[in-house]
């Protein structure tokens, strides 16, 4: 029998956290696989397991050959796109989540992936009989379309979750049964032949938006990432995050914030961020002295933010570019770097102020990697600049995505370590593929969704409802957003939270922001951005908002601790993205929209100033443990200093003043100990 005692059983016995460095490769699966539907795949063997990795291989060529050398149309396109991904997954996902028979795929499964097969291949075979008669239904066009619809629901449930599976069976009963509804919801209703004809026949259903950007800009942009961690990048992410802030003052909780950040730009999913990053920080952390629940807290709050984080956002970043219209990704990007800049730094802030309050240093030098050694292999990280500067020059998105994976493979060469051979490339293909299934499926799904809001008009009567439910009261508005898109993110992925909620939602608060302008009048792309972001925002904030937050609960799956108290940290540490969607939309400065270099110096220098404030009283600690009175006026003045008008920076800025005065002065006087862990 193991002597090995359990985290729990350590503490009860009062002996220090087990000295690991990380978690093992099985503990960090089993995590990903509980809370991470992506993640939750067969073990195959066998001849099966060649056939998955051909077709995940082939799934790419595809897609890269149509980048290089242009797309087919769109019905083309697109179908084939799902065909491959619905095939992929009824072989890859098992039905339940069981631990037994994950080595073998069922009979049923087999079933599944041909029909998959036969939806995708529908278009390309009947192409020219479809346009030609575009508009009517024959049978086979019905039992195809009702096969599309209920296979793409299946393998959303399997691939990405029941939540987003449910939503999406509500809004196709609520297409069908429009006329039962009561007040402003009720609509005509739709019949089978209709609405079979929407979801799979025209470009407004299965077919639509969300999965036109799955097959473009999403896919090529995943590839991207699985060429770069194919590199070793991830692991040197981690080396140069330890390197630059493990020896500052609680520096395991900083090297999580700069390696998840980073991590941040190749992986789309907060769950797998966390555990990437995790298995490593986590341990640290914690034997420096932070508690369970503040360690998994740092992790999860620093992973989620990784979607924020230009310049490659989470995907939902580019359905907006279409969403929107009239603006490039290089523009929703540069928009959202301020924000993203807050975020961490305020997560960075009080994460320093409470180890400050606890009296904890950074890590010892003979703990700290070679720092000559590290930045020798800086060069990982050109395809990641390159790729910014490519969107700033105008290159097309999906065009920039390409050159980064050629730019990639031509770095990776300056080192054996990190070259990428043969077949390194073939994996990277294959992983790149994989990790696009779940984004595909949630994208046609999300085309459900989006398709029966544009038939029956309830995105304009959502927004008309909850503009009155606020009374016209634009902060009001956004609080009912806020708390919709929080409801919807609970275990739905990103991608599928912006979906419905820049339909429902958004449209609200672009009214709201409108109404002083006349009937009809061009939405500016400043107050459609603003509202696009507030809810793109508070989707992704949902992952570690308690009580259903999936990357606390894989963060404290690491760390030991208890999921809701981890969950109630991540979302104290990550205030200031509760605070800063508000503020963007009611002063968009903050996006860098329309204003010149000094406003812009200015804004980040009162944001930045105002998360100290906010830190400070959040945690209590600045030079000195903080009175209950302080730390209220501490977040008041933070609240005045990122406010971008020029009144409230005056007055958040002398309020500073004093409280920075007062704490310098007094630091030494107050004789209190630190407190323990």
């Amino acid at each position: 029998m193991s002597d090995k005692l359990s985290p729990e059983e350590r503490e009860e016995k009062k002996l220090p956290p087990e000295d690991e460095s990380h978690i093992s490769e099985e503990k960090q699966k089993e995590i990903l696989q509980k809370y991470d539907p992506e993640s939750n795949t067969r073990d195959l063997s066998g001849i099966i397991k060649h056939v998955v990795f051909f077709g995940l291989l082939a799934f790419s060529l595809f897609q890269l050959y149509t980048a290089i050398f242009g797309q087919y149309t769109a019905y083309i396109q697109r179908s084939v796109h799902l065909g491959f991904a619905l095939s992929l997954i009824f072989l890859l996902f098992p039905l339940r989540r069981r631990k037994g028979a994950r080595h073998k795929v069922a009979w049923y499964d087999y079933i599944l992936a041909l029909l998959a097969v036969g939806v995708g291949a529908y278009w390309p075979i009947m192409y020219d009989d479809l346009v030609f008669r575009i508009g009517r239904v024959t049978e086979l066009d019905l039992i195809v379309g009702i096969l599309a619809v209920l296979l793409t629901l299946e393998a959303t449930r399997r691939a990405v979750g029941m939540p987003i599976t449910v939503i999406a069976g509500l809004f196709l009963a609520y297409g069908f049964f429009g006329p039962y509804f009561p007040g402003f919801l009720r609509h005509r209703g739709q019949d089978l032949d209709s609405m079979i004809q929407l979801m799979f026949f025209t470009t407004d259903g299965i077919l639509g938006t969300p999965l036109s950007v799955s097959a473009t800009f999403i896919f090529t942009f995943l590839l991207f990432g699985a060429f770069l961690v194919k590199t070793g990048v991830g692991q040197y992410f981690n080396d140069l995050a330890v390197s630059l802030a493990g020896g500052l003052t609680g520096g395991p909780a900083k090297v999580a914030i700069f390696s998840s950040a980073l991590q941040g730009t190749i992986s789309g999913s907060s769950v797998a961020n966390v555990v990437t990053s995790g298995s490593y920080t986590i341990p640290m952390m914690k034997k420096l002295g932070y508690k369970k629940e503040f360690a998994g807290g740092v992790e999860a709050a620093a992973s989620t933010g990784g979607q924020l984080m230009p310049p490659i956002m989470g995907a939902a970043a580019f359905l907006m570019v279409e969403f929107i219209g009239g603006i490039t990704y290089w523009e929703i990007a540069k928009a959202a770097a301020i924000p993203a800049l807050l975020y961490f730094t305020g997560i960075w802030i009080m994460t320093h102020f409470e180890a400050k309050r606890i009296g904890l240093k950074g890590l010892p030098k003979d703990e700290l990697p070679n720092r000559k050694e590290v930045l020798k292999k800086i060069y990982l990280l050109t395809p990641i600049i390159a790729i910014i500067l490519f969107l700033l020059s105008g290159i097309p998105t999906m065009q920039a995505a390409l050159y980064g994976i050629l730019l990639t493979i031509f770095v990776s060469a300056f080192n054996k370590e990190t070259r990428l051979g043969f077949m390194d490339i073939i994996h990277a293909l294959v992983d790149g593929a994989r990790t696009a299934l779940a984004v595909a499926a949630a994208t046609a799904a999300a085309g459900i969704i989006v398709g029966v809001v544009v038939k029956t008009g309830l995105g304009l009567s959502l927004a008309n409802g909850l503009v009155s439910a606020s009374g016209g009261n634009v902060l009001l508005t956004l609080f009912f957003t806020m708390l919709a898109a929080i409801v919807l993110g609970m275990g739905s992925p990103t991608t599928a939270n912006y979906v419905i909620t820049s339909t429902i939602a958004a449209p609200a608060i672009i009214t709201l922001l409108m109404i002083d302008e006349p009937a009809g009048a061009a939405v500016p792309v400043v107050v459609a951005l603003s509202a696009h972001l507030f809810v793109f925002y508070f989707g992704i904030i949902a992952d570690i908002t308690p009580p259903v937050a999936l990357a606390a609960f894989a963060a404290s799956g690491i760390s030991g601790g208890e999921p809701i108290r981890t969950g109630i940290n991540a979302a104290k540490l990550a205030i200031a993205a509760f605070i800063i969607p508000y503020m963007f939309v009611l002063s968009p400065e903050l996006l860098m929209i329309d204003t010149t270099w000094t406003q812009v110096i200015w804004v980040l220098i009162t944001a930045i100033t105002g998360m100290i404030a906010i830190g400070a009283g959040a945690i209590g600690y600045w030079y000195r443990k903080l009175r209950w009175w302080e730390r209220i006026v501490a977040v008041a003045t933070g609240l005045a200093l990122i406010y971008p008008e020029g009144f409230s920076d005056l007055i958040g800025a002398a309020v500073f003043i004093v409280l920075l005065a007062l704490q310098w002065m007094s630091r030494d006087k107050e004789n209190t100990k630190p407190q323990t862990a």
